[in-house]
């Protein structure tokens, strides 16, 4: 999935009342090419920005992030919780996974706007910031999905 439209379709078809890891791998592997697409954009920086790529990352980034983190927090993480109610390291993963978002959300933002203005040829974005900036983004995105697929999808609902 590596197009705006075919990530407004995943999104649209995400399921509103039940947990489906088929739909949530389809999301991994969305936010996975996102941050092949990253680091693809960090790897060019200075010289070598390919502008769409940006501009498509740009437009992409926080509905992306955003909507696969409304559905752990609100479909996942809930059932979850139910099956595994007296797990309390569930419960803590669960809550550190929880400010993980926010802090993805908030960087989704700044990096947006990052990304939006190398799209656009501004030339006063610093390069070696931005690719740190995207480095830690894309790192970040993969280790939280990393662990979600080894320790909180194993067990009761990969049955």
């Amino acid at each position: 999935m590596t197009d705006h439209t075919g990530i407004a379709r995943l999104l649209s078809d995400r399921p509103m009342d039940a947990v489906s890891l088929d739909w949530l791998k389809k999301a991994h592997d969305a936010q996975l090419a996102l941050c092949a697409a990253l680091e693809d954009i960090a790897d060019s920086l200075p010289a070598n920005i390919n502008r769409q790529k940006c501009m498509y990352a740009a437009k992409s980034l926080i509905p992306l992030v955003n909507g696969v983190h409304r559905y752990e927090e609100e479909t996942l993480f809930p059932l979850l919780e139910k099956l595994r109610a007296h797990d309390g390291e569930l419960t803590e993963a669960i809550a550190r996974l929880k400010f993980e978002h926010v802090e993805d959300e908030c960087f989704a933002e700044e990096l947006t706007d990052t990304l939006t203005r190398l799209g656009s040829g501004d030339a006063g974005v610093n390069a070696e910031a931005a690719g740190y900036m995207l480095r830690g983004f894309f790192e970040s995105i993969r280790r939280h999905i990393a662990f979600e697929q080894q320790f909180m999808l194993r067990g009761p609902l990969a049955s």
